[in-house]
């Protein structure tokens, strides 16, 4: 009896993850961050929980173009709005474990404080709208997908800048990927 074929998932591990978190102040009169940009192998550092970190990996990579910067909202919408993440992994006990590498110096990162209404966008699906209400004009403010995407723009113009000087390290003792077929 013959194997069915398999045909391999494309993956792609040049992109990187952009998460929302707590905000944290790096030092005295130095601005907030709130939130992060990794390299996709940050997840495969054997500090981020496992294999929780490694099957985010696989999803964060699959069929993506290089350099892409993929916010975790995007996998939540992906993973069926969310209802799938059971299956794949704690999505906020790794977004801390990778906070935490970033802040003990173990891994790479573009640290940003995003102004509120950019932030909310990252968080938020890639079809979603976001409303902020402007006290000057009195009146509600509809932010939406094109927004969202010129948030991500801005974001990889600055990662672009940065990693031409050096690319993001993901950290040392990296677990292997885990490249499953369909």
């Amino acid at each position: 009896m013959s194997q069915p074929e398999c045909t391999p998932v494309v993956r792609t591990p040049d992109v990187y993850l952009i998460f929302a978190h707590e905000p944290y102040y790096p030092g005295p009169g130095i601005q907030e961050i709130n939130t992060t940009v990794v390299a996709a192998g940050s997840l495969l550092h054997p500090h981020v929980l496992q294999p929780d970190g490694t099957r985010i990996h696989g999803l964060l990579t699959q069929g993506r173009r290089p350099g892409e910067i993929i916010p975790l909202a995007t996998l939540t919408h992906e993973l069926n709005g969310g209802a799938d993440w059971p299956s794949v992994g704690n999505w906020e006990r790794v977004t801390m474990d990778l906070v935490h590498l970033v802040r003990s110096q173990m891994c790479d990162a573009l640290s940003l404080g995003l102004p509120d209404v950019a932030r909310a966008l990252i968080c938020t699906g890639p079809d979603s709208h976001v409303r902020a209400f402007d006290t000057a004009a009195g009146e509600f403010i509809v932010y939406g997908p094109d927004d969202r995407t010129k948030v991500l723009a801005d974001v990889g113009m600055f990662l672009t800048g940065v990693a031409a000087e050096q690319p993001l390290w993901p950290g040392d003792g990296l677990l292997p990927p885990r490249w499953k077929r369909a």
